[in-house]
């Protein structure tokens, strides 16, 4: 039995809130908060699925931050909640069942993809842009890859996590949308679907350790909705080059720890 002292406490917390506020700007804040809790004493399987449930509140916070952003988006943009949804149970699934080497090897390299991906996101736009004479049918036809494209984040997100929002940022940015505040709102509602549906199954399951739970759960909420706050005092630019940042210093852990 971990007993939860000041010392336990105060660095599940500490962790908790960088993890929602990192999540709330750009997303990778599970590389805070699940070592954390394997150094805590958690299994790296309960510390996996603690984790899912604690940072959940998180995403919450972080969307309601942004929640003026959000009342903007356009509506098919919601239509990417149902993949999100399916790939997180599934995500859930493939962690009791399938073992994770193959898939650990793959996760540097997808995050890595991604953030190259966002960083050439303007200039991408504009070559898509010049290749369809009608809107239309182009928003179409990538809309129907980036649902595609969000049910494999979330069956990953399901099944770990680190990374998923440097992801969804990315497809969003394809997509068209250029309001980073407006993406991470939108990042944020998905996340909170992948990992919510991911809780619950963890939580069926008996996957979780309760008292991490509560005390990480309150970080979370704090610093998500805490992100969209420094977000904004920021700026655009300064918050893109800090997700450009997470994203490149992800990959680079991940690819050390390899």
């Amino acid at each position: 039995m971990i007993s939860l002292s000041f010392t336990h406490i105060s660095i599940a917390f500490g962790a908790a809130f960088a993890a929602g506020l990192i999540n709330s700007v750009a997303g990778g804040g599970t590389l805070v908060t699940f070592p954390t809790l394997v150094f805590l004493g958690l299994s790296p399987v309960m510390a996996n699925a603690t984790n899912t449930v604690a940072i959940w509140p998180g995403s919450l916070g972080g969307m309601w931050g942004y929640r003026r952003e959000m009342r903007e988006a356009e509506t098919r943009m919601l239509l990417l909640v149902a993949p999100s949804l399916i790939g997180g149970l599934l995500g859930a699934l493939l962690l009791q069942v399938t073992p994770a080497p193959l898939f650990k090897t793959l996760v540097p390299y997808l995050i890595l993809f991604a953030t190259v991906l966002f960083l050439l996101n303007e200039p991408v736009q504009r070559w898509l842009k010049g290749q369809s004479s009608a809107e239309e049918h182009h928003s179409g036809r990538w809309l129907a890859w980036a649902t595609l494209f969000q049910l494999l984040v979330a069956v990953y997100g399901g099944y770990f996590g680190a990374g998923i929002g440097i992801l969804m940022l990315a497809a969003l940015g394809i997509l068209g949308l250029t309001d980073i505040h407006q993406m991470n709102g939108l990042k944020n509602l998905f996340a909170l679907c992948i990992n919510g549906v991911a809780a619950l199954y963890f939580i069926w399951a008996g996957m979780v350790y309760w008292p991490d739970v509560l005390v990480m759960a309150a970080g979370a909420i704090a610093g998500g909705y805490g992100g969209a706050g420094i977000a904004r005092r920021i700026g655009r630019p300064t918050v893109r080059k800090i997700v450009i940042a997470i994203g490149f210093g992800m990959a680079l852990s991940l690819f050390i720890k390899k």
